[in-house]
Parts: structure tokens; sequence; C-alpha cells
């Protein structure tokens, strides 16, 4: 696995990144989320060596990283590194090859990619006659060109519609299938829920939330909806229930203890018909805008 601990920098005066420290286990999909400056790309920069800590460390399976590790590792930066005036299939065999592929491997391998995404009409063309959805797609292909063992992806989602989202996740489900640790930023919260294994939220710099996507949503504030089939204004005054709102045979609840969920089921069982007693698990972004507010 990846490992951060205690990783901080500074530019001159400023704290960007303080005392960061998670993990990003083996063939999970782990989001890394926080609002604009708030230290995602510094903290990728300094995993993939492009920055040095101030202080911590960077640990991979077990061992401080190395140059050698780090080639290994495949990276999509925020500010995309191609050549806008190289045609597409040359530059990403050069890459491969950087990364150790054959020329006739990586050719293969960027062609299929190309094809997969498609793109397998504009081999030929300079990067800069693309569109900026395709440019971000041979950006992907770019980050993946040399098998890495590890994945860091900065904003790989941004540009793309639904349809190359798609692709995207379906390759970067491949590649933890065969145990690969991905960490990649977005700002689509929605997209995070649906993908990640584990969540890491950075605010100011420093790490305020993290575990799996419902660990999250269930340290947040859970809400209960309760339907019968007569009037509900009867939960008021029930111990250990804060009633949040009454729209006739419809009460949103606050419960203080798990014993409270007996007390209102029995009173409306009593009282006549349930149709329904549901929690409501705050979201992502409920829990996000709390945990970074």
């Amino acid at each position: 696995m990846l490992e951060l601990d205690g990783l901080t920098r500074r530019f001159g005066e400023t704290l960007a990144v303080d005392d960061v420290g998670f993990e990003v286990p083996r063939g999970a999909m782990t989001g890394f989320v926080g609002g604009n400056g708030a230290g995602k790309t510094t903290t990728m920069r300094m995993i993939m060596g492009v920055l040095q800590p101030t202080a911590g460390r960077v640990t991979w399976r077990g061992h401080e990283v190395t140059t050698a590790d780090r080639r290994t590792f495949g990276y999509m930066p925020e500010e995309r590194g191609l050549y806008p005036k190289q045609p597409v299939l040359d530059q990403l065999v050069y890459l491969g090859r950087l990364q150790g592929r054959s020329t006739d491997g990586a050719r293969r391998t960027a062609a299929d990619l190309l094809e997969r995404f498609g793109l397998g009409d504009r081999t030929s063309d300079k990067l800069e006659s693309l569109s900026l959805g395709n440019q971000q797609r041979v950006q992907i292909v770019a980050a993946v060109i040399g098998e890495p063992e590890l994945l860091i992806l900065d904003e790989p989602f941004s540009g793309l519609d639904p349809v190359a989202v798609d692709s995207m996740v379906d390759l970067l489900r491949e590649h933890t299938a065969r145990g690969v640790p991905v960490l990649f930023s977005s700002h689509q919260l929605d997209l995070v829920e649906r993908l990640c294994d584990h969540l890491v939220v950075l605010s100011r710099g420093r790490v305020v939330a993290g575990g799996t996507v419902a660990d999250l949503r269930r340290r947040g504030r859970v809400l209960h909806r309760l339907v019968v089939g007569t009037d509900a204004g009867w939960v008021r005054g029930l111990p250990g229930v804060h009633v949040i709102d009454v729209d006739g045979p419809t009460a949103l609840l606050d419960l203080d203890r798990p014993e409270a969920t007996d007390t209102v089921l029995r009173e409306a069982v009593a009282r006549g018909s349930v149709r329904e007693f549901a929690e409501i698990v705050p979201s992502l972004s409920e829990i996000y805008r709390e945990v970074t507010s």
C-alpha cells in the first residue's frame, strides 16, 4: 500500500499541507476531496517527488518511496503535461518506452486504449487539434501506458462526458481488480460516492475526515422519516424524540437514542397502520460541507 505519514509542505510563511497522513490500500479506489487550495495537488506532487516535503514521509510497500518506485507509478497531473504539437500515438509510445515498455508493446497498448476511448481514428492527429475532452482521454492513456503499480490521478474526470466517464471508471476498476491502488482527486462528490472504497477529505491543508463512504455518512446526523395512516402529530412529546417536522401523516424525527425507535414504532402501531419508518442518512455532500465548514 501507499502510506503518508505527517506529510507537511510550506511555501515561505504559507502552510499548504499540514501533517497529512492516510493510506491508499492495495486494490482500492481512494477519493481525495477538498476545496480549491485545500492542498490536494501539493500532496500528490509530494507523493510523486515533484515537490519535496518540508516534513513527513511517503512509504510504498513498507519502505520509504524511492525514485525507482516512482518510475512504476502512473501519474496524471492537474496541469496536463503532454506535447500539443506531437501526434497522439507517437508521444504515447515515447512515454511508454520511458516507463520500460517495448516500442511494439507500447504501440499496441496505446492503440487499444485510444480505440476504447473513441480515438482510434485520431492516432496521427496532433494533440492540440483535439477537443479538451479528447485531450483528457489521451492524458488518461498516458497515465496507464506503463502498466503502473500505483495510480495518482489529479482531477481525472474533469471535462469528460458521461460516456467517457464510464469508460474511465471501467479502466480504473480493471486496475484495482489487479491489486493496483488508485488515488484520485475530484470535485464531483456524487462520482466519488459511487466509485470509492475509501475517502479522504482535506481542508486548509489538514485531513478532516477519512474512511469508507458508508462510515463517513454514518458520522453525520441520521434522521428518521415516519409515515402513518393518520395524522402524525402525536409524535410530539414522545421520550427521546425531537420532532423536526410534521406534515399530516409524515413526520421527520431526530432520535436521541437507539431504543427510541422501539418507542416510536410501538406507539405508531397502537394508533393504526405504519406505512414507512426509515433512516435518512446524510449524503456525502452534506457530510463534506459539515466537516469542511
